[in-house]
């Protein structure tokens, strides 16, 4: 199981050969010695009022006082889950992670609704349901999930085997959480009885303060991380939770420095992962984990040193953020690539909260627009993460009186991630992407692209299932989303593209002022593919996408087959030519009738994530050559109708 698991670790975290730049933004803005002096002690930076402040609260939660009231209630009787062993061990015998995962979550949303209706109504009704909540956590041997517990435990099982803490990202969260609690409730804990506060402190303590500062070998701290590690969401999500948990528990002016520094030089790692332009390989969906989560570390930094620590002026923290708004299509649509979405749209309290910070209007207008299509409804979402709950409070103000727009750019060119957006006045929303095959939450998909009518995908990424045991080990690639087949990709003498770093694009050119990308593919397949050279273009014109193939075999093993995943189901009576409908929208494919037969395959997503997004089935377009060929140029036109 731990093999397994250390797999995983490589799947998620790679060890790839894209070198990072080491900026190191955050130890550059204060050194080690200096970061005692400009941190705010006694928790006296807290932006948000002390539990007993009640008109506070009352105007602070007045927008969502009865939705977070009505909430509390509903568990004022509620019976708290066991997570059972079994629950546990059911990771290792069938892949499940929802066996542990639902009872686990069911208890945290239930603190979660009950701690923030008692904030906001104050009237102590709450409380002893915190306090049974608070002791079931405390008396649990670890928040870390099922999935997570192999890999950093002795045993390298998945039920917790006391060998050790380990800090993962549910861990961090109610570490985070249960922080906030203890800051909040103490002294109402201490009147019922003090052992209730002072168990949580020393649980809290043990498993996330000592735990962080004992151990350098989890994978997402990345201290002292050897050239090309990839270092993703995991990573500012982690210490964002641990810088929390220090600034609101730890009483030793030494000690805080010394975690605080160590989040600090931790954070620098992912920031340096990171490429100038700004864009998430591991797709919107995500963005909120991974740059939206290094945002609420700077700003919890920023709290903490009163201003004084603060990289928010750097070009790559704006890129980062303004990445959320051009990846949105329209109609809740989004580009995504590798494990991403293709519904969402984000956070709009946290959209607005970064822009403000960053001082982009993009991302304050697009946060508006996202408002709009809410009809202007302003909720919070209950869950682990009370400081982004207390921070949407905070911003409903400006956010309510903000201009709603969406970007506007006519293309988007994110040139070292190798992500390009282009848009047209006809409606044709396109995105494709280069890049190498061990980003993180990697699909094999060099070369694929996405196209949008009217807001509607025609030409899509699937996205991915949920998550088992298989999406991340040896076994990820013998699921059907990952694989190049069910990309928008060529299939090449009978073989998909493969994954690992060196499988990659090469020659990748973008040329704005005529909606061109263009780029070499053929390094994305392996050696027995017997590629020369495949060079795909794309061409955006009006209602027209151009692709264009020049390729180059040593030899002719298979056909070459051109795949195509879409929503609509295909119309291939007509050769040369496939039709597409859907939502009243139609679009034309044309390809050469003599060189192509064309087929179709039904993909029935029996998957609830997946058929959540797209409905019961999606469908896989091939076009296969009659005759195999070792040289040739095909093109191929997609059109708005």
């Amino acid at each position: 199981m731990k093999k397994l698991f250390l797999i995983a670790i490589v799947l998620i975290a790679a060890i790839g050969t894209r070198a990072s730049e080491k900026r190191d933004l955050l130890q550059h803005a204060v050194t080690e010695t200096a970061i005692k002096s400009k941190l705010v002690l006694d928790q006296s930076w807290v932006p948000y009022p002390a539990y007993r402040d009640r008109a506070a609260w009352g105007k602070l939660t007045a927008p969502v006082r009865t939705q977070l009231i009505t909430s509390g209630e509903k568990y004022l009787d509620y019976a708290w889950k066991v997570v059972k062993a079994t629950d546990y061990i059911e990771f290792e015998k069938s892949g499940s992670r929802t066996a542990m995962e639902a009872p686990f979550g069911a208890n945290c949303k239930a603190l979660s609704a009950l701690v923030m209706a008692e904030l906001c109504e104050g009237k102590g009704r709450f409380v002893d349901q915190i306090v049974n909540g608070v002791w079931l956590f405390t008396e649990m041997t670890s928040w870390a999930l099922s999935a997570h517990l192999p890999g950093p435990q002795a045993s390298g099982r998945s039920l917790p085997d006391g060998s050790g803490h380990v800090i993962d990202l549910t861990a961090g969260d109610m570490g985070s959480f249960l922080s906030w609690t203890y800051y909040f409730f103490k002294e109402t804990f201490d009147k019922i009885d003090p052992s209730i506060s002072s168990k949580l402190f020393a649980t809290l303590n043990a498993r996330i303060l000592d735990t962080y500062m004992e151990r350098d070998d989890f994978w997402w701290q990345a201290i002292n991380p050897k050239p090309g590690t990839i270092v993703n969401n995991w990573n500012p999500w982690c210490n964002f939770n641990v810088l929390t948990c220090f600034m609101l528990l730890e009483e030793d002016p030494d000690k805080l420095a010394a975690g605080v520094y160590r989040t600090l030089r931790s954070v620098d790692q992912f920031i340096n992962y990171n490429h100038l332009d700004g864009a998430c390989e591991e797709g919107p969906s995500y963005w909120a984990h991974a740059a939206g989560k290094l945002y609420d570390y700077l700003q919890l930094l920023s709290y903490a040193t009163d201003n004084q620590v603060s990289i928010f002026d750097r070009p790559i923290i704006r890129n980062m953020g303004e990445y959320i708004a051009r990846s949105y299509v329209g109609d809740s649509w989004v580009v995504n690539f590798a494990d991403a979405s293709a519904k969402g749209g984000g956070n709009m309290s946290l959209i607005y909260r970064y822009g403000q910070a960053v001082k982009s209007t993009e991302m304050q207008q697009f946060a508006a627009y996202l408002f709009e299509r809410a009809d202007r409804k302003f909720s919070v979402s209950l869950g682990r993460d009370l400081f982004h709950v207390l921070e949407d409070l905070t911003s409903f103000d400006a956010l309510s009186t903000a201009e709603p727009a969406l970007p506007a750019f006519r293309s988007a060119w994110y040139d070292e991630t190798e992500f390009c957006y282009m848009k047209t006045d006809s409606g044709l929303f396109f995105a494709a992407k280069g890049g190498n095959n061990n980003e993180s939450h990697n699909h094999n998909d060099v070369g694929t692209f996405s196209l949008y009518v009217d807001n509607i995908p025609f030409f899509i990424d699937a996205g991915v299932g949920t998550y088992t045991r298989q999406t991340f080990s040896s076994e990820r690639y013998t699921i059907w989303t990952m694989q190049s087949g069910f990309h928008n990709v060529p299939k090449v003498n009978g073989f998909e593209q493969k994954p690992g770093a060196r499988y990659r694009s090469a020659d990748v050119r973008f040329d704005g002022s005529k909606q061109e990308l263009s780029l070499n593919v053929a390094n994305a397949y392996p050696s027995d593919a017997q590629i020369d050279n495949w060079m795909r273009t794309y061409r955006l014109e009006g209602r027209t996408l151009h692709i264009n193939d020049k390729f180059a075999v040593n030899e002719t093993l298979a056909p070459q087959e051109m795949h195509f995943l879409t929503w609509a189901e295909p119309d291939i009576a007509t050769p040369g030519e496939v039709l597409l409908a859907n939502a009243g929208k139609r679009v034309r494919l044309t390809y050469p009738a003599d060189r192509f037969t064309a087929a179709t395959e039904t993909v029935e997503l029996n998957d609830q994530r997946l058929s959540s997004v797209w409905g019961k089935e999606i469908h896989l377009l091939i076009l296969k050559e009659k005759e195999p060929t070792k040289k040739g140029r095909y093109e191929f036109r997609i059109e708005k109708l």
